[in-house]
């Protein structure tokens, strides 16, 4: 099993959100109603307790703030190990910030590195935890909703977690990939109705995994509204050995 290198994390000795979780969650959500006045619709979907998969489209930087100040449980995601790297008071920042916000750092250099996040990831969730995913893998440039990666769909069947879908609407325009200060926009964050994808077989399968990411993103593209894009949000290959690479390696897991 490839190793996950975990720079810093929120969390304390029990696995679980530290000190600088909750103070950052404190002090953020007050900041966020007031900047961004968030509409937070299906609150009441969301499961107190136990392994949860918010899954979510993709927009934006601020969606990894938004999620965790309208979940109404604790959520963790990864983020790149460099966010939690720097030294002096820029680095310190960074560290603290990305640490309130409930991020855990992971190292992906490594050749290996989607299938050592999605390990830490389910880590994360066998605390009985709730994790965040973004299926897409990465955010969208012209706002539609692209392919999902089948890694959400390991997690959860791998995990026995239950899937909360995620619509986020507003968010591409309080901060457009690209800029570097957030707007004074209205946001929408929905949260859908809980998704048990263990019926479709184990985890192992891939046939069992594209069904479930498949209903997945079903299920988020009616909460964003988004228009489809049909295929994966990736870069279109340079020359015919990128081509191999992707037809030999299906890079689709995260």
């Amino acid at each position: 099993m490839p190793e996950t290198v975990v720079i810093d994390s929120p969390r304390d000795g029990t696995g679980r959100p530290g000190a600088v979780y909750w103070l950052g969650r404190a002090i953020l959500r007050p900041v966020v109603r007031v900047l961004w006045r968030p509409r937070i619709e299906g609150r009441r979907n969301v499961p107190k307790r136990g392994r949860v998969i918010f899954a979510s489209n993709h927009l934006s930087f601020i969606d990894s703030v938004a999620i965790p100040v309208a979940a109404p449980r604790p959520v963790q995601f990864l983020a790149k190990s460099s966010y939690f790297e720097g030294t002096g008071f820029s680095g310190w920042v960074s560290r603290t910030f990305f640490g309130a916000i409930g991020a855990v750092g992971v190292d992906r250099r490594s050749a290996q590195a989607a299938q050592a996040a999605l390990d830490q990831g389910k880590r994360i969730l066998e605390t009985e935890s709730a994790f965040a995913i973004y299926p897409e893998g990465t955010r969208s440039l012209d706002g539609r909703l692209y392919k999902g990666r089948t890694g959400v769909a390991w997690l959860a069947l791998s995990t026995g977690a239950v899937v909360v879908p995620v619509g986020l609407v507003g968010t591409a325009e309080v901060m457009p990939v690209g800029s570097t200060r957030p707007r004074f926009k209205r946001i929408t964050v929905r949260f859908g109705e809980p998704i048990d994808v263990s019926h479709l077989g184990p985890a192992e399968s891939g046939k069992a995994r594209r069904l479930a990411t498949d209903e997945i993103m079903a299920a988020i593209h009616a909460l964003s509204g988004q228009e489809l894009a049909g295929t994966y949000n990736e870069a279109p290959p340079v020359d015919a050995m990128e081509k191999i690479k992707r037809a030999v390696l299906r890079p689709e897991r995260f």
